[in-house]
């Protein structure tokens, strides 16, 4: 059975592809996407300081992950990341930083992740891919499904300051967000 808390030791690294380098400068799109709450967070509305993690997607105890999902670099660590963010979240709300988790699995199915790992903020889905198009996200396909690669955009009044990609290794991408943040704190108020 896989620990979906645990990276294998022998995980692939990501390399930079150079498939976000244009968001930095960019502003949120008006999109609205539903949020595990049942909210609707229209990204265009947010304000002050953001930070929105994509994943492709958490793992479910007892469900197996896809045929070859350790050998995707940059696939495993949903769950490790998630975490992450959720042990730092006290952290980045002292720093007014408000945290989104995104994907493109349905609210239902992250409503069980946020549940489960405790998660003190909102999860919002993209189950139509729609920033694949709007901010040209890059993805990645296997077992029928076109998902999300791991990045982290730090977003102040909804411009994009800062990309983190590619994460690796994920469990680690909130330390290092938080990091930036206290180093750049006075450049983005």
């Amino acid at each position: 059975m896989t620990d979906l808390f645990k990276l294998p030791e022998a995980l692939i690294a990501p390399i930079d592809d150079g498939a976000t380098a244009h968001l930095v400068g960019m502003q949120l799109p008006t999109l609205t996407l539903i949020a595990t709450d049942n909210s609707r967070i229209n990204l265009a509305e947010l304000t002050g300081s953001v930070v929105i993690y994509v994943y492709p997607m958490t793992g479910q105890p007892g469900i197996p992950l896809p045929n070859g999902w350790d050998q995707i670099p940059g696939a495993r660590g949903c769950t490790p990341q998630s975490c992450a963010f959720r042990d730092h979240y006290n952290e980045l709300q002292a720093l007014n930083v408000n945290v989104f988790g995104l994907s493109s699995q349905t609210t239902e199915y992250q409503l069980e992740a946020r549940g489960r790992l405790h998660l003190p903020f909102q999860l919002l889905s993209d189950h139509a891919m729609q920033l694949k198009d709007k901010l040209a996200l890059p993805t990645f396909n296997i077992a029928g499904l076109t998902l999300y690669k791991r990045l982290t955009m730090v977003i102040e009044n909804r411009q994009i300051t800062k990309v983190f990609y590619p994460v690796f290794p994920p469990d680690q991408n909130a330390e290092h967000v938080m990091t930036w943040l206290k180093a750049h704190q006075s450049a983005i108020k």
